[in-house]
């Protein structure tokens, strides 16, 4: 008997080593296939290998600029593929021939034969589009609304996790990393975000000073005067601009944007912050304010005078000025890099030794992309090619940012975390709203010609439906829900 029982327990301890290394090979081959998964989607991500250079040599908190613009070309390839879908195509269907010659300074100024095509609102039919008699409707103006109201919405938030403290020193080695220059990448990414770390926890609150007290609310002061100055000097160019000079505008807009960020970064030299991150938060705070005051006295122009006083089709009007816009700032972007930088890296070196190679300025690079993504989100209305346009600059830019970055900066001389800069730089590109949904539309062109609003378009819609049995669903959870202020109030607060 005690044999048969000693049989049976030995029995059963081999049934559970059995089933435990099972389940161990099960767990194995997980973890090795989610690795394998892991490394290919990384492999095929864009620019995955430069990012993990820049990282290794200038820190996280440049990468946070480079993170950044490659978000915002994700962003704009899923804007541009939802208009080109549900807006463009169906108006290529239908469009008419083009009487207009083209002479190629239509680049340049927006204007003349790009007009009348696609690019601008003024172009888009507003009658439903019906191929044959027996073939399905397809209504412009609510594809028009939907479609831009979807791009407005589609907001992607993935703010990134950055381990702390002793277990990125023991648990963040990836062990299946045996190439020689891929370990050395790896070690030396490691290092760098060991030593961020190490130069934030080391950094503790120090008391002002009265006298520092003072210098810094003085440049707070003058950086307020500045822009307003700015703000007054757009508005006033803005009213007295020549007809004819098209491209003054955009010009002396891109100028200020050009110099104005430089003369805020040079009141780091007597503020002298303890952290670089504050002393970037300030410097974004200053160009917001600047940017702000630009951008809120264009819109004013255009919607309150353009909108008001035109006689023409002001929506295509409008969606030329921010095409100038845009294309000058962009202009003005490849000048800065391939000339200012230089030149600075030029001094810096052979000239006035002393200086050296500059840092890379992150506020003012990362305000330079919010602002000609600002411009996108604003025109998008007005000229739905817009977001192509952006997908190729930005394209360009990171090529033309990555080779000046690693020809005339070096790296930050204070090390700093940017964990949360992400997540803040995308929170201060959906600050802008559209004002310009709620004035009328333009009588004699665009999808929403004859209407006394852009809204009244969903309302005849949902007028139609009422008169269909088959679609009463869809009308009550436009009442009860989409049209609702309870609804939107009780959403608001199981949000927040």
């Amino acid at each position: 008997m005690v044999d048969k029982e000693k049989s049976k327990q030995s029995r059963h301890i081999l049934e559970l080593n059995c089933c435990a290394q099972c389940l161990n090979s099960i767990s194995l081959a997980y973890r090795r296939f989610k690795n394998n998964l892991s490394e290919l989607l990384d492999s095929i991500s864009l620019w995955q290998k430069t990012l993990k250079v820049i990282g290794g040599k200038f820190g996280t908190s440049v990468l946070s600029y480079f993170n950044f613009l490659r978000w915002l070309l994700k962003f704009n390839i899923f804007s541009f593929i939802v208009t080109f879908s549900f807006i463009i195509i169906p108006q290529l269907t239908v469009t008419q021939e083009n009487h207009l010659q083209f002479t190629g300074l239509e680049f340049l100024t927006g204007a003349g034969y790009f007009t009348n095509t696609v690019m601008y609102y003024g172009f888009y039919t507003n009658s439903t589009i019906r191929h044959g008699n027996s073939g399905a409707s397809y209504n412009m103006q609510l594809a028009y609304i939907f479609t831009i109201g979807g791009y407005f919405r589609n907001n992607f938030i993935n703010p990134h996790i950055y381990s702390r403290g002793i277990a990125k020193l023991i648990f963040c080695w990836d062990f299946t990393v045996t190439h020689e220059s891929a370990v050395k990448l790896r070690q030396k990414n490691l290092s760098t975000e060991v030593r961020e770390n190490l130069s934030e926890i080391r950094q503790e609150n120090v008391k002002l000073t009265f006298n520092q007290r003072f210098v810094r609310f003085s440049a707070h002061v003058a950086a307020w005067v500045v822009s307003s100055g700015v703000a007054i000097t757009c508005c006033f160019l803005a009213n007295h601009s020549n007809p004819g000079a098209v491209l003054l505008l955009p010009f002396v807009v891109s100028c200020i944007n050009l110099v104005v960020p430089r003369f805020y970064s040079m009141f780091r030299l007597v503020e002298r912050y303890e952290m670089p991150r504050h002393e970037v938060y300030t410097l974004l705070i200053r160009n917001i304010f600047l940017k702000i005051s630009i951008i809120g006295i264009l819109c004013y122009y255009w919607l309150k005078i353009v909108a008001l006083n035109s006689e023409e089709c002001w929506e295509t009007l409008i969606g030329q000025e921010i095409y100038r816009l845009l294309l000058m700032d962009f202009v003005f972007s490849l000048a800065d890099s391939f000339l200012g930088e230089f030149l600075r890296r030029i001094i810096g070196m052979r000239l006035i030794t002393s200086l050296g190679l500059p840092e890379f300025d992150i506020a003012r690079n990362v305000l330079e992309l919010i602002y000609a993504q600002t411009l996108v989100w604003i025109g998008t209305f007005f000229c739905p090619l817009l977001p192509f346009i952006q997908m190729i600059t930005l394209f360009i830019m990171f090529y033309v940012k990555n080779i000046s970055l690693m020809m005339n900066f070096q790296p930050p001389s204070k090390a700093w975390r940017a964990s949360q800069m992400m997540t803040f730089f995308i929170f201060l590109l959906f600050f802008p709203s559209f004002t310009g949904v709620l004035l009328k539309p333009s009588a004699d062109c665009g999808p929403f010609r004859g209407l006394s609003s852009f809204i009244e378009s969903i309302y005849s819609w949902i007028d139609t439906l009422k008169e269909s049995s088959s679609y009463e669903w869809v009308v009550w959870i436009y009442q009860n829900l989409i049209g609702s202020v309870h609804f939107f109030f009780i959403l608001t607060l199981i949000v927040l």
